[in-house]
């Protein structure tokens, strides 16, 4: 099996050469890809002599004619033969390229006209891995399928410290493992995913809510349509873009959601219920705004529809997966929750932890099964753990087909 290994312009360049060691330990056929500034970082003949295959280092290479019309379609070969394409280090700069369509050499090039799994594990000062523009191209791809290993924190090489060093070899190789063992294990499946919070209104202008901001469902939507399933999200309120080819399904209260859900659950083989649900309600919505002067100093609530519990009740042969945000006894919620809301999996995250949980770009979590099988899942983005998710998903569904 033949991985190409885009190496771009940063000094984590030098880490390439153990990613590329780390795959071959795992028998795949490596081809190496380097942009000109890659060339200032690492000679080509290093990963020619580890690879024992040509190191591509531009587009043009000759000057014969039949020669460089071979070289002018070289990027459609190597694209058809690869089974995987992994950029690392990946630079802001290669990211922009990726997302923005930009193909101004062989690297990009080649990302265009490649049709399988891309992985990109970015390395970068930690200034410029937080910039908004970053973010935004990360956003961009994540939503077209791209696999993202998100960067370490420490000391790096501009003196800083901070989020920005490249991955690991080890966890670079396991998204490309994942990355691979996907892509149609869905194929002919629908999914179901609630995401982001709902809103249940006070008055005409206030509401109880809850600090969700989407990103994990949107997360496991992009996993799922990774992997060929049919994909159905109903969203509350949330600001975040969608994954472009999901079907989206917009709600604000629990209400709605609950139809949405039901509306929505002949088709579906695999639910998910990663939103936040408000679990309180007004019992009276105000018609107009509360005035401070003539407010009621107590507000009188009722539970609002457990979502989750009903479906575990109609659930079928289908597989149902529930989330739940705990403050403490992580693991006994977890439990409890499992079996009383009759879940195959439930994914418990605890509150509270700073740079992790609501609102954030990672997650920490135990991931509970019926079976009573208990997996940690350290503190990684929520694109690794809605994989390490459908992963579990995987091994469950053979007693559901």
């Amino acid at each position: 099996m033949r991985i190409v290994v885009g190496v771009s312009g940063g000094i984590a360049a030098y880490k390439a050469a153990e990613l590329v060691r780390a795959l071959q330990e795992r028998a795949y056929t490596v081809q190496v890809v380097m942009t000109a500034h890659a060339q200032e970082f690492v000679r080509p003949l290093t990963f020619a002599a580890l690879t024992g295959q040509k190191v591509i280092t531009g587009m043009f290479g000759s000057t014969s004619a039949d020669e460089t019309l071979a070289s002018a379609i070289e990027h459609i070969g190597v694209a058809q033969q690869a089974e995987a394409l992994v950029i690392a280090p990946a630079t802001a700069d290669i990211l922009a390229k990726f997302a923005h369509g930009i193909a101004d050499d062989f690297l990009t090039t080649l990302h265009l006209a490649f049709t399988g799994p891309v992985v990109v594990a970015p390395a970068m000062n930690v200034n410029m891995w937080q910039h908004p523009a970053t973010q935004a191209n990360l956003e961009t791809l994540t939503r077209r399928g791209v696999r993202v290993v998100e960067p370490g924190e420490g000391y790096l090489a501009c003196g800083m410290t901070g989020a920005g060093r490249m991955a690991e070899p080890e966890r670079i190789v396991a998204a490309v493992e994942r990355a691979l063992m996907t892509g149609c294990e869905l194929e002919g499946r629908t999914v179901l995913i609630t995401a982001g919070p709902t809103r249940e209104p006070l008055d005409p202008v206030r509401y109880l809510s809850n600090r969700s901001s989407g990103r994990m469902g949107f997360a496991l939507a992009e996993e799922a349509l990774a992997r060929g399933a049919r994909v159905v999200v109903v969203a509350g309120p949330t600001a975040l873009e969608p994954p472009a080819r999901a079907e989206i399904v917009r709600v604000e209260t629990a209400e709605q959601m609950r139809q949405a859900v039901l509306d929505h659950l002949t088709p579906a083989n695999i639910i998910i219920k990663a939103a936040a649900v408000a679990d309180f309600r007004p019992v009276r919505r105000a018609p107009t705004k509360l005035k401070k002067a003539s407010a009621p100093a107590a507000l009188d609530l009722e539970p609002t529809p457990d979502i989750l519990a009903e479906l575990g009740r109609i659930k079928g042969d289908r597989v149902l997966v529930g989330f739940a945000a705990e403050t403490e006894n992580l693991r006994e919620e977890a439990l409890r929750k499992l079996r009383a809301k009759n879940c195959d999996l439930l994914v418990a995250n605890p509150v509270g932890q700073p740079g992790t949980g609501f609102d954030s770009e990672d997650n920490t979590a135990l991931l509970v099964t019926a079976s009573g099988e208990v997996t940690e899942f350290p503190r990684g983005s929520k694109r690794e753990l809605a994989a390490r998710v459908f992963d579990l998903i995987h091994q469950l569904q053979p007693a559901h087909r």
